[in-house]
């Protein structure tokens, strides 16, 4: 019997890509043959669906289903461009209070034991608010999604140490911790060089959590969430390779990290300045 993985993919500052990160491992993990859904935790805003193209495809979502006025095989959504992911939406009209433990455990129990879900992927809301709190209590895993800067890596780190005190795992004195992991977005090896970035480095020595992934600047990912497709699927671009291999390795892959070296300019770029 295999064991089912819930992960969460969490920040402690907004706008650093924890949904395109969610919908690109994600899929990334489907596209292994594994069985997957990924949990909008954001209720109020809902972002997951625009970024994974099925927006005009919700009729239920999470809260309805806590609340009885639906159930998971009507809510969840079969993703259109890869076998085995769905999608359960956020809310858009009510409000955090609405999500409870007992209400979230008993999805995430029928989601492993009456569908087989071999990955859950948990997309957090930035921060610690209630809907942040709920999608890590349950969590075995949780991917700490920052931006190579100091405020994004100080407020991860606020977020670790929640992670510590307020999952289920430190509640009920679990031996086994959660597993932790850095994803590292946005990152721009050139302007780690001119210093107005921090490298790896900095950054792994201030968490002082192992890294999963590094995934570079790329005006790709903006073109790709606003068609509506994770960015993991274009295969040429370089954050979509960067998401690959980081799937590879949350699978357990040995896979060299890429894109991490200052591109030197050529003779002409130099000299054109370019």
């Amino acid at each position: 019997m295999y064991m089912a993985r819930i992960i969460v993919i969490t920040s402690g500052k907004g706008g650093v890509g924890k949904t395109t990160s969610s919908a690109s491992i994600a899929t990334g993990l489907a596209q292994n043959a594994k069985k997957t859904v990924v949990i909008d935790f954001d209720i109020g805003l809902r972002n997951l669906d625009l970024i994974m193209g099925c927006e005009r495809r919700v009729v239920y979502d999470f809260i309805n289903i806590i609340q009885g006025e639906s159930t998971l095989h009507q809510t969840l959504i079969k993703d259109k461009h890869t076998d085995n992911l769905y999608i359960l939406p956020a809310s858009q009209t009510r409000d955090k209070s609405f999500l409870t433990k007992i209400g979230v455990e008993k999805i995430l129990d029928d989601l492993i034991n009456k569908m087989n879900f071999e990955f859950i992927i948990c997309d957090s809301p930035a921060g610690i608010d209630d809907g942040a709190l709920m999608a890590l209590y349950f969590a075995d895993e949780a991917i700490i999604t920052t931006n190579p800067e100091v405020s994004s890596v100080h407020d991860s780190d606020r977020i670790l140490g929640i992670l510590a005190s307020k999952s289920k795992h430190s509640e009920n004195a679990i031996p086994t911790m959660i597993k932790e992991y850095l994803l590292l977005t946005r990152y721009n090896p050139n302007r780690v060089t001119q210093g107005d970035m921090l490298s790896i480095e900095d950054v792994v020595e201030v968490l002082r959590i192992p890294i999963l992934g590094v995934i570079p600047e790329d005006s790709s990912i903006l073109k790709a969430s606003n068609q509506g497709t994770p960015i993991i699927l274009d295969k040429k671009s370089f954050a979509g390779q960067a998401y690959s291999d980081t799937v590879n390795r949350l699978l357990g892959k040995d896979c060299p990290f890429r894109f991490i070296k200052e591109q030197k300019k050529g003779f002409l770029k130099r000299l054109f300045k370019k």
